[in-house]
């Protein structure tokens, strides 16, 4: 007797669909599964006969052989013991085949039969629409799977729901997808005190996904300006939310019962490993980078980041996705997210401090920011000094916009930025914009080429940089609802550029 059913295999955020074969035939009793299975794979069989005996469904005393197929294709996770059983049920005639032929199956069986969750149900759904079948996953992953709207999802919360709902008893209604509403921050732009200059590059970074770096002494608010970052972000479309967290699902991310609109905000310790930032490790799982896509990755003290960590942003800045490349995997995540950086201006921190004079003045500062690399630096659309604060300031009251008067100018230019590449699909924001598209957008007028062209010749900007401050440039234009980029948006996107080392 031999039964089908469907379930994936995660490469990347790429779910490969599987054939789960389950021939019961005549000879020495056993169960072996067979197609490279990894441990978790393999213990399923103890797991799915346990489920089945709480059930009481016996075994029958013959060989009970699983092929998972394509046999070459390495099999991992416990979300295997799903399609195992549901395969096995079918090849034990209580539930009908072309029921198990029309689904794909993920999930984790308890020794009781309950259905505990696991991750990738989303790209998994993505793949059951693909081949036109049904999702079949447990209960507390059907709010996230069913996100993916054309493809039916039956979320269960036991094997006995299962199968009573294939044999008619008790049909399971489709799952509907949730949406997680995160708490509105607390975290309010207006309660920095001062720091007009770093307030104004925070919105034209969020307007336009630029890289900003601070840099300044201890306690001067550059880890409290990047805290609030997130309140001034817009929500993320229904694209961008579904490509996140597809990356989310994977890394088991999306536990609340949906998916959430909001962006991400990392923020790694620099103690973190390259496998931690880029991604790695067993599987070849998505690091900071790709968790950060859509949104934003904070890194703090960022020249105590190990070098090699640091060198190798350099490649993610620039396209937008990352290859993690393994002995036994080469996996490819996508990664476009916004790098916010902070740094002290050197080792004891006080460089620029005259009433706490650095004593190393200036090898120390060198030194210290000489962790960053030129062509890393270089990768930064902008870069902000962010003077010390008096304690006698912390007194005076709130000046400033709040942080939804902010949000609704960024929302605003981000809109632009949409309709603006609308038919160009990877493009989004000024900071994608290259070639002939930035060409064309980004083109300042007379006045404001020949204050670019100075100023390129006298600090030999290199022509990364030269793209990038025609980048800031034009969000600039976009917060003052500018159709031109006009010589003062040229100024103020050179005035953060020219802060920054080496050639800028």
């Amino acid at each position: 007797m031999l039964a089908r059913a469907y379930t994936v295999a995660f490469q990347g955020i790429e779910a490969r669909t599987v054939e789960v074969q389950c021939a019961v035939s005549p000879g020495m009793p056993a169960f072996s599964i067979v197609g490279l299975p990894d441990k978790a794979v393999s213990e399923a069989r103890d797991r799915v006969r346990t489920a089945l005996a709480a059930m009481a469904i016996a075994l029958p005393s013959k060989r009970i052989t699983i092929n998972l197929s394509p046999a070459d294709l390495p099999k991992m996770g416990s979300h295997f013991d799903l399609p195992i059983a549901v395969a096995l049920l079918a090849a034990l005639e209580i539930i009908p085949k072309d029921a198990s032929e029309g689904v794909v199956a993920l999930g984790e069986l308890s020794l009781d039969g309950v259905l505990m969750p696991v991750v990738g149900a989303l790209p998994a759904a993505m793949a059951a629409a693909e081949h036109d079948r049904a999702l079949l996953c447990p209960a507390a992953c059907g709010a996230e799977a069913a996100w993916v709207g054309n493809t039916n999802v039956i979320a269960a919360a036991t094997l006995g729901d299962i199968v009573r709902h294939f044999t008619g008893q008790s049909p399971i209604t489709p799952a509907k997808p949730g949406e997680v509403t995160s708490d509105p921050s607390t975290r309010d732009l207006r309660d920095v005190k001062g720091q007009e200059r770093a307030k104004r590059a925070l919105e034209i970074a969020a307007a336009g996904r630029h890289h900003l770096m601070f840099v300044g002494t201890p306690g001067s608010g550059k880890s409290m300006l990047a805290a609030r970052l997130p309140g001034i972000l817009p929500p993320l479309s229904a694209i961008e939310a579904l490509e996140t967290s597809m990356i989310h699902s994977l890394s088991g991310l999306l536990d609340a019962g949906g998916i959430s609109k909001s962006r991400p905000f990392r923020e790694p310790h620099h103690t973190a490993s390259m496998a931690a930032i880029i991604g790695g490790g067993r599987g070849a799982k998505p690091g900071e980078v790709s968790l950060a896509h859509n949104g934003v990755l904070f890194m703090d003290e960022f020249p105590e980041f190990p070098r090699t960590v640091l060198e190798t942003l350099r490649q993610p800045i620039e396209t937008g996705e990352v290859m993690v490349a393994r002995a036994n995997a080469h996996v490819k995540y996508p990664c476009k997210f916004m790098l916010v950086a902070a740094a002290n201006p050197c080792k004891c921190g006080y460089l620029t401090d005259p009433e706490r004079a650095c004593a190393r003045v200036p090898n120390c500062g060198q030194d210290y920011l000489g962790r960053i690399s030129g062509p890393l630096m270089d990768r930064f659309d902008m870069r902000v000094d962010v003077p010390p604060v008096a304690y006698t300031d912390l007194d005076l009251p709130s000046t400033g916009d709040t942080s939804a008067q902010v949000r609704e100018r960024v929302t605003a230019a981000r809109a632009v930025q949409q309709d603006r590449y609308a038919e160009t699909p990877d493009m989004r924001s000024n900071a994608d914009a290259a070639g002939e598209a930035l060409s064309h957008f980004a083109t300042p007028d007379t006045e404001g080429r020949d204050l670019l062209n100075r100023v390129a010749d006298r600090f030999k900007l290199s022509a990364r940089g030269y793209h990038r401050v025609l980048r800031v440039a034009r969000t600039i234009a976009d917060l003052d609802h500018s159709d031109e980029v006009g010589k003062r948006h040229i100024a103020e996107a050179v005035s953060f550029r020219l802060t920054n080392l080496g050639d800028g």
